[in-house]
């Protein structure tokens, strides 16, 4: 089969299209003949190696990429009653010292990462929902806010951002989207936005006086996101590096994302935006990722095999 892996790190050029074995699905696996799999920032810094100088993950001569997919069950491991072979599936891939991801053809992941897509997405937009969604979704179990309480998201825009604030606004808490389209930003449930190169703090406490009870950031903004936040209240990001230091009895945490099918499940069943900017087959996948670091795209790039 065809995927495009990284040969040792560094820019686009090091992604290369090559012909590997196709997997086989093991006990409780399931493969998935992949018709769409989304370009994600992680993408490129595990390309980059950025993973590898954070420890994340060992120094490999080929690093598959690759988290999302959307597709059709292709074959059943032994002991997988929960699906049948031609069903449309979508699942996450978040291991990350492998050879193949899902930019390829075929892709086996553990049942437990699968799950059934939802009839109303199409295959390329139901590719966007796992790694953002689950992002969002585990980001705001972490926060653990109480409906009618206030929440701030950075980064409101991007992909996690996007869901973070409809899925926050579906649960009952008052938010306030930092971003730079404030009319998208309202119709998925912002209740106050903050232009991106607006005072956040000033902002943010004058729409919310005392500080909001939480914040979700997705922009890696550290301090000046916390500063939002009232005394004793919670903060949670997602980006690696530079937690900012818990000051005034506030709960810092970093979300690390993990597969979970029953999570990708519920998320599933929500009435959720999905924002694609562009299709590209696979053999563009470098071409995907310069579009991607120059930033400006409004959803997200996905690859068709």
């Amino acid at each position: 089969m065809r995927a495009v892996v990284a040969h040792g790190y560094g820019g686009p050029e090091v992604l290369r299209l090559v012909e590997v074995p196709v997997p086989e699905p093991g006990v409780g696996q399931v493969r998935i003949r992949v018709r769409a799999a989304t370009v994600n920032p992680v993408d490129l810094v595990t390309r980059a190696g950025a993973l590898v100088e954070a420890g994340l993950m060992a120094v490999r001569e080929v690093t598959g990429i690759g988290w999302d997919v959307a597709g059709v069950v292709d074959r059943l491991g032994p002991g997988v009653p929960e699906f049948s072979e031609g069903q449309r599936v979508i699942g996450l891939r978040d291991l990350l010292d492998v050879s193949v991801g899902t930019y390829a053809e075929y892709v086996v992941l553990d049942v437990g990462a699968v799950v059934p897509t939802p009839s109303r997405l199409s295959d390329v937009e139901a590719a966007t929902l796992p790694l953002n969604g689950l992002t969002a979704t585990q980001s705001l179990d972490l926060l653990g806010l109480a409906p009618g309480e206030t929440l701030l998201v950075t980064g409101a825009n991007g992909a996690v951002g996007g869901f973070a604030v409809e899925i926050a606004a579906q649960q009952g808490f008052r938010v306030v989207a930092q971003g730079s389209d404030a009319e998208f930003l309202g119709s998925i449930g912002a209740e106050w936005t903050v232009a991106r190169d607006a005072d956040l703090i000033a902002e943010v406490r004058r729409s919310v006086p005392g500080g909001v009870h939480g914040a979700l950031d997705t922009a890696g903004l550290g301090g000046r996101a916390l500063a939002a936040v009232r005394n004793r209240g919670r903060f949670v990001t997602v980006v690696g590096g530079g937690d900012p230091i818990p000051l005034r009895g506030i709960t810092v945490q970093h979300e690390w994302i993990h597969a979970d099918g029953a999570g990708l499940a519920r998320l599933a069943e929500r009435e959720l935006t999905t924002r694609v900017a562009a299709t590209l087959p696979l053999d563009a996948a470098a071409q995907a990722h310069s579009r991607l670091a120059a930033g400006g795209l409004t959803g997200r790039l996905v690859l068709i095999p």
